[in-house]
């Protein structure tokens, strides 16, 4: 859309940029032949403090030269007053100071592209006493950029009454509630750009008095949220409006009514929004219009090709994504001889053109995706040479003209025939394409040459064979590859090396073979080559890569150990602020399923390397990746135990180490997996109990089978081997104690006897001991019997 505004911009914009451009040239030559004036040196000082240039791009702003010559000044050539500043796109950041906007006799001021972080509103700015000169001020940012310049208010702009062109695109504007009335009071105002200010709200009752927009001629508020329904009355301010954009805005309703009344208008965009019902018919009478985008609502009937008809200066169509219904034949378009953008994406037309129709117009762009034009190949199509754009995606094309088809194809830059059923070797060709999508399709033969130029090529699921092209080493641009699904062989990995800006390398399901080669493209997010012949071992600079978030090396021939190195890859140990993602398509393997791929999973953390004959243990460090969903290292010969820092793993839903000779015991951290939905520990060697934790026990008995030596729910309790060794340990231990009081009790019982039998016997066998102890015995006793008798006369005379 932008780059359509750009090209469609109002002769009477061109005219003004144009002489702004003359008068800049002009004045740039003769600047060396003024002083500039100390005021407006003094401004562009203040100016510049507030600014950080990394690139230097202003560094010859001191007072060591002349003003007029610094970069981006531009000077009267016979005042040596400031009257253009041109920054635009100088990589510069800091602040944007709006005193910049005392210069008295400034008419031009182009700040835009750049990435500054503040707008500073002095303010004495609402003061200017002198009457402003500007008549252009662009502080756009980049439609895309990320960071957002917050602006309060619009207050500043009252002064500048000679204003006639404004672009703020992409600075935050929803803290300034009455923008419309700040904008009004432009009288001289040509072109208004905000698009994607966060603008919200849109005065439902204004005074048609205060709002003064009749000289408007441009007017930009796409990717806004204003949510308004039919403003008519904002359309019956002004009359000559020739470009209106007001894509994705959530304007929803019908189209408006007001909108027939803009006579002038020749460019008018709605997409992405949320109107319904009919276009009405009298939209066929806006003479003027060339460019109409109506993609992406809910409007419907069956009278728009008749509205196209009728539309004889239209140069741009796109109102795919509708409810539009009825039938479209050669007569829609026989008197559209300017016509070069088409899009009728994903409508129920019925397509009915003559087989020998040639139309009156040579069509840039063409998207009929989703839409049923087979099984033939439109023949009308072969006859437009100057096609950039085709993309005949899923429309039930099966059968083709060979020798036009092949003429075609070749020549198209952008080519996508996805999701037909088109049967033909292209072997021979050398394809133009920058973009190709011919996947799932019936292709065969060899691959054909590709430009050069390419960055896109997707050639899955066909039936292509043989080896890649050795010229396809020179597609030093390419960023996306995806070979899914053929019969290709050869060693196919050699290219790699050339392909240094590979961002998505799929070339699984075939019958490739070689080894993984050391020099691997640092751009990488996608790695597959699963279900081929490769062999050898696993370059540790693979995982090294720090873009690097899909690896699936499955089901190859890949031996020896995993490598042993730092596991470098960033974005599977944290998530970047903007994490990458766009569309790709390939199949997707985890919790034991497959499942075909899009945008909806592009960012999924994945490491597969299942099926292969991969040994020793596995390095510590990839554990470390906290931030993968899927691990698969099922089916080789690893050994070794399972550390307990994969408790750390907090990302992980599915987890598959069966089939291989892990041993120890299943660490207890591994129960705070919490997202985990798909485990399979079977056929190891793994011992001991099963930890207790809600998220293990969840898994049945086979996520563990094949492990003798493990017990505990989901298997069974650990009464078998474990129970009975426990049994007899406790057996063993109770016979000791048992052996050790017989022991005890038996020296007791000795000692006592030899004792008792010691004293008692020599009592009984010798005279004198004997009357010595009856003495004894008497004498105790008669001494127990006198202290007795004391202490009991004491107690009764107290």
């Amino acid at each position: 859309m932008m780059t359509i505004f750009t090209k469609q911009m109002p002769f009477l914009l061109l005219l003004l940029l144009s002489l702004t451009t003359f008068h800049r040239t002009r004045s740039s030559n003769d600047h060396k032949l003024v002083r500039c004036n100390e005021k407006d040196q003094e401004t562009l000082l203040i100016f510049k403090k507030g600014i950080n240039d990394s690139y230097g791009q202003i560094s010859t702003w001191s007072t060591e030269k002349d003003c007029c010559a610094w970069e981006g000044v531009h000077c009267d050539n016979i005042t040596g007053r400031v009257t253009e500043l041109d920054l635009g796109n100088h990589g510069l950041t800091g602040e944007i100071n709006l005193s910049i906007l005392q210069l008295e006799f400034l008419s031009y001021l182009d700040l835009s592209w750049n990435d500054f972080d503040v707008i500073n509103i002095p303010t004495t700015q609402n003061n200017i006493t002198h009457a402003s000169n500007l008549f252009y001020l662009d502080l756009s940012i980049y439609f895309f950029d990320t960071s957002t310049l917050h602006m309060d208010n619009l207050d500043w702009l009252y002064p500048l009454s000679s204003l006639k062109y404004l672009n703020l695109t992409g600075i935050d504007l929803h803290r300034e509630t009455n923008w419309l009335q700040a904008v009004a009071t432009l009288p001289s105002l040509l072109a208004l750009q905000l698009s994607q200010c966060n603008v919200t709200n849109f005065i439902i009752n204004p005074s048609v008095e205060y709002l003064n927009l009749s000289s408007l001629v441009t007017l930009d508020l796409s990717f806004n949220n204003i949510t308004f329904k039919s403003p008519n009355w904002f359309f019956n301010l002004t009359k000559d409006l020739t470009y209106l954009d007001l894509s994705r805005t959530n304007i929803h309703g019908e189209i408006l009514s007001s909108l027939l009344n803009l006579k002038k208008l020749r460019i008018l965009d709605l997409s992405l929004n949320h109107l319904q019902g009919f276009v009405p018919d009298e939209i066929s009478q806006l003479a003027n219009i060339h460019h109409l985008d109506l993609f992406g609502n809910w409007l419907s009937g069956s009278n728009i090709p008749s509205i196209v008809a009728n539309l004889s200066s239209l140069e741009h169509l796109n109102i795919g994504y509708n409810n539009f219904s009825g039938k479209i034949s050669e007569i829609t378009f026989s008197k559209l001889s300017n016509f070069e953008y088409i899009d009728l994406r994903s409508l129920n037309f019925v397509f009915q053109f003559d087989l020998n129709w040639v139309p009156p117009f040579q069509l840039q762009h063409l998207s009929l995706s989703n839409t049923n034009q087979g099984p033939n190949f439109p023949s009308w199509i072969y006859t437009q040479k100057s096609l950039q754009f085709l993309d005949l995606s899923s429309s039930g094309i099966s059968l083709v003209d060979r020798n036009n088809f092949l003429s075609l194809i070749e020549r198209i830059p952008y080519l996508s025939l996805s999701n037909n059923s088109i049967t033909e070797d292209i072997s021979n060709l050398t394809l133009k394409c920058d973009s190709l999508y011919l996947d799932h399709n019936n292709f065969t033969g060899g691959l054909p040459n590709i430009s050069p130029m390419a960055i896109v090529v997707d050639l899955s699921y066909n039936s292509f064979s043989g080896s890649i092209p050795h010229s396809w080493k020179n597609l030093k641009y390419l960023y996306y590859i995806n070979l899914w699904n053929n019969k290709l062989s050869g060693e196919a990995l050699g290219h790699l090396s050339n392909w240094t800006r590979l961002d998505y390398l799929n070339l699984g399901e075939n019958e490739f073979s070689g080894t993984i080669p050391i020099k691997l493209s640092q751009n990488l997010n996608y790695f597959i080559l699963r279900s081929n012949q490769f062999e050898g071992t696993i370059p540790q600079q693979l995982f090294n890569l720090p873009y690097l978030f899909h690896l699936d090396l499955s089901h190859n021939k890949l031996s020896g150990p995993m490598p042993e190195c730092a596991y470098n890859l960033t974005l599977m140990v944290t998530l970047p602020m903007n994490s990458h993602s766009y569309f790709v398509s390939f199949e997707w393997f985890t919790k034991g399923q497959d499942y075909y791929v899009d945008d909806d999973y592009s960012n999924r953390r994945t490491i597969d390397l299942s099926r292969n004959n991969l040994s020793g243990e596995v390095p510590s460090e990839l554990y470390h990746l906290v931030q993968v969903q899927t691990l698969n290292l099922s089916h080789n010969n690893f050994i070794g135990t399972i550390p307990k820092v994969i408790g750390g793993m907090k990302n992980m839903e599915s987890l598959d180490l069966s089939n291989n000779k892990f041993c120890g015991e299943i660490p207890q951290s591994m129960s705070l997996l919490s997202f985990l939905g798909y485990l399979n520990l079977s056929y190891n060697n793994f011992d001991g109990k099963i930890p207790i934790g809600t998220q293990l026990q969840s898994f049945n008995a086979s996520s563990y089978i094949g492990n003798p030596k493990l017990c505990g729910a989901p298997l069974k309790n650990c009464t078998t081997k474990e129970g009975n060794h426990k049994t007899t340990k406790t057996s063993q231990e109770n016979e000791d104690d048992d052996s050790i009081r017989e022991s005890l009790f038996l020296g007791m019982g000795v000692g006592f006897a030899a004792g008792f039998w010691g004293i008692c016997g020599s009592l009984f066998l010798i005279r004198k001991w004997r009357h010595a102890y009856y003495r004894f015995v008497d004498g105790v006793g008669d001494k127990l019997y006198v202290i007795f008798m004391v202490k009991l006369n004491s107690f009764r005379r107290n």
